[in-house]
């Protein structure tokens, strides 16, 4: 399940009614051992190698859209936690949140642990 945050809500009404441009960005995706709400709160992961990727998604078909190439996340240099939650953000630091959700399952990710997500492996679905 995935939810736009509250920023994109507002940029896409503006857009779509005449009273503000919205330019696609390029999307970067983080990473969360707790959940990123509307508003842009929650805990993204810091330090250990951490690092914002760059993500692509195939065109929306039936309310959803996958990744459409594999994502690779540094390799860990340190404990990361057991990561659960995703945002997609404007920018590879600080930026915008645009949409966020959880994955299917946690994965602990370790020293030297490289988390990837396939492509196909992440869906963003509006509601």
């Amino acid at each position: 399940m995935s939810a736009m945050s509250d920023y994109l809500e507002l940029e896409i009404l503006d857009h779509i009614l005449g009273s503000g441009a919205y330019t696609m960005p390029t999307v970067y995706i983080g990473l969360s051992t707790g959940s990123f709400a509307d508003d842009n709160s929650g805990t993204e992961l810091a330090g250990s190698g951490y690092a914002r990727k760059a993500i692509s998604f195939s065109a929306a078909s039936s309310s959803s859209a996958s990744t459409s190439a594999t994502v690779t996340f540094p390799t860990a240099t340190g404990s990361w936690g057991d990561v659960a939650n995703w945002g997609l953000f404007d920018a590879s630091t600080a930026g915008n949140l645009l949409v966020h959700g959880a994955f299917a399952e946690s994965k602990a990710i370790g020293n030297g642990d490289v988390l990837q997500i396939a492509s196909g492996g992440l869906t963003v679905t509006a509601a």
